[in-house]
Parts: structure tokens; sequence; C-alpha cells
């Protein structure tokens, strides 16, 4: 018996790596091969997003034209920044489309997954919702100020219905409302394509399983489409934080025009950032315009951490 034991720990240690190799040889080559494909990769990385992102930080600790020689004033920018309304208004407004423009695009997107999923036309409904992604975001401008003219054909239907006095849709005070409605009827029909590729992808037997238990369209929704979809509802989420701080040609468009900016109730982040680099009457503050892109930069890195941990889900496997 003895013998029989001794020979079967030699086997076993025989099947073993060798002592002080740390890892088995096919998780060794695993490896080896990481650094050939993944070097390239973080090189360009580090040359096209890093370095920039290094320079930048080191010109936001200057006042800076962009031609004559810098000044040093180390973190007086910032501290002049966020004492500068603007910027303050500027700020609050990116928070304001990531938020609501965020929380309705997604509850519409969610609410439209539900609907097509029962649909039989539902590949031709998906295509509808995605086009206005496809049109440059200048033209809903230039259409919106077609639209909504106070002589426009919107006032003039509403006229016809008898609105004695329609909205002035393109008032100072209703330029941001009207801008993030927009944001929120370009990005609809996107976020749901991207999420109803996800569901085509839950196979039909779960679905057929929850009807036989009596379970309506909106509990198959939500304990079937829902968790297996999450995983792709999360990268969403991180896609339009990104996206929403780096919204300019729909701003500009809506309250812009040749000669004049669009009102500073109406910025963003990135609007306030232009305004900076390419002033129309003064100088430009490169030192204050990298001091406010690295802020956004900050705030997003910052709200895309907590939303990856707040929406990590245990894996479902089907």
């Amino acid at each position: 018996m003895a013998t029989a034991l001794q020979d079967r720990t030699a086997v076993r240690r025989e099947g073993r790596p060798p002592a002080g190799s740390g890892a088995a040889p096919l998780e060794r080559q695993h490896r080896r091969i990481f650094w050939p494909f993944a070097g390239p990769a973080l090189l360009v990385y580090a040359v096209l997003f890093l370095a920039p992102i290094g320079y930048a930080a080191w010109t936001s600790l200057y006042k800076w034209d962009g031609m004559g020689a810098k000044q040093w004033r180390g973190l007086h920018n910032y501290q002049v920044l966020f004492g500068d309304p603007a910027f303050r208004t500027s700020l609050l407004n990116t928070l304001e489309i990531l938020v609501v423009g965020g929380a309705i695009t997604f509850a519409i997107s969610l609410a439209l997954t539900l609907v097509l999923r029962e649909m039989r036309a539902r590949l031709f409904a998906r295509s509808v919702l995605f086009f206005p992604c496809l049109v440059n975001a200048m033209v809903f401008g230039i259409a919106a100020g077609f639209l909504f003219s106070p002589d426009g054909p919107v006032n003039t239907v509403l006229h016809w219905l008898g609105v004695a006095a329609p909205p002035k849709w393109l008032a100072t005070d209703n330029l941001f409302p009207m801008i993030v409605a927009t944001l929120v009827w370009t990005a609809t029909g996107y976020y749901t394509a991207i999420i109803m590729a996800a569901v085509d992808q839950i196979p039909e037997y779960l679905y057929e399983a929850a009807e036989l238990d009596g379970a309506s369209a909106f509990q198959r929704f939500r304990h079937v489409t829902l968790p297996l979809a999450w995983d792709v509802i999360s990268v969403c989420a991180v896609l339009w934080t990104v996206s929403s701080v780096k919204i300019f040609e729909l701003i500009l468009m809506y309250g812009g025009s040749s000669s004049n900016q669009p009102p500073v109730s109406t910025w963003n982040t990135a609007m306030y950032v232009y305004t900076e680099a390419f002033p129309q009457t003064s100088a430009p503050q490169l030192g204050m315009a990298t001091a406010a892109a690295l802020v956004s930069l900050v705030m997003v890195g910052v709200i895309t951490l907590a939303l990856r941990r707040l929406m990590r889900r245990t894996a479902v496997e089907y």
C-alpha cells in the first residue's frame, strides 16, 4: 500500500510545473504573447492620449495665448475658473445633460426595447429610430431655425389649431431645453439599436418558459431581458457619459451665429473651452481652456468609475 501511494505521488509531481516556474506552460505562453500584441496599442495610446493630457495639464498652470511667452500661474487658473460664473453655468449644464438627458434617453430606449421585442416589424422600426443619429448635428441646428422660427411651420400649425400665443421656441430661456430635447431624440434610436442587438442574442426558449409560467410582457422584460442585457446597458451608460461632455456643434448651431456666440445659459464645458481658446474680442486664454478641459476629464473619469461600480452585476450565463 505504501509503495502504491509513493508511485501515485511521484506521478502527480511529474505532472506539475517545476517549483519556482510560477505557472503552467500554457499560461507562460499566454504571458509571452501579451506584450507583442498589446505593446503597439499601448504605445499609440501613450503617444496620442497620455502625452497630450500631460502637456495640457502642464499648460493649465500657465497664462498663455499660444504665441507669446508662458507666464507661470500655478493653480491660480483653477481658482479663477471655479470663480467664473460662466464656467459654473457650463459645468451645471453639462451635468444636467448627462443626468437628466441620460435618464430620459435610457427610459425611452428601454421602453422602446419592451415594445420592439414584441413587434413583428422590429427591424424596420429599429432602422427608423436609428436614422436621426446618422444626420450631422449641424443639420438639426439649421432645421430648428426653420421649423421653430416665429413664422415657421410649427407655429403656423399651432395657429391653425387655435393657439393664439405659441411658445417662443428659440428664445434664450428655451434654447437649452430645446438642445436637450434634440439630444434625447437623436440618441434614443442609437442606444435602442445597441440594446436590441443584445436582446436578439437572448435565447427564445427563456421567453417561452417565462410566458408558460404566466409572466406578462413587462415581467418578461424585467426578469429576462433586463438581467441578460445588463452588461450592454452599462456599456451604453458609459458611452453616454463620455459623449454628453463632447457636445459642441448642436449648441453652436442652436444659439450662435456668424458674429455672435451662443448665450452663456446654453454653454457646456466643451463650449466654454472653445470660447476661451478662440475668443472673438480678446486674446486666447489657453491656460484657462486647458484647465477647464482637465476639469471635464476628471469629472467624466469619476462618473464613469462610479457608474461601472454601481452597475456591476454578477454575470448571467445562458
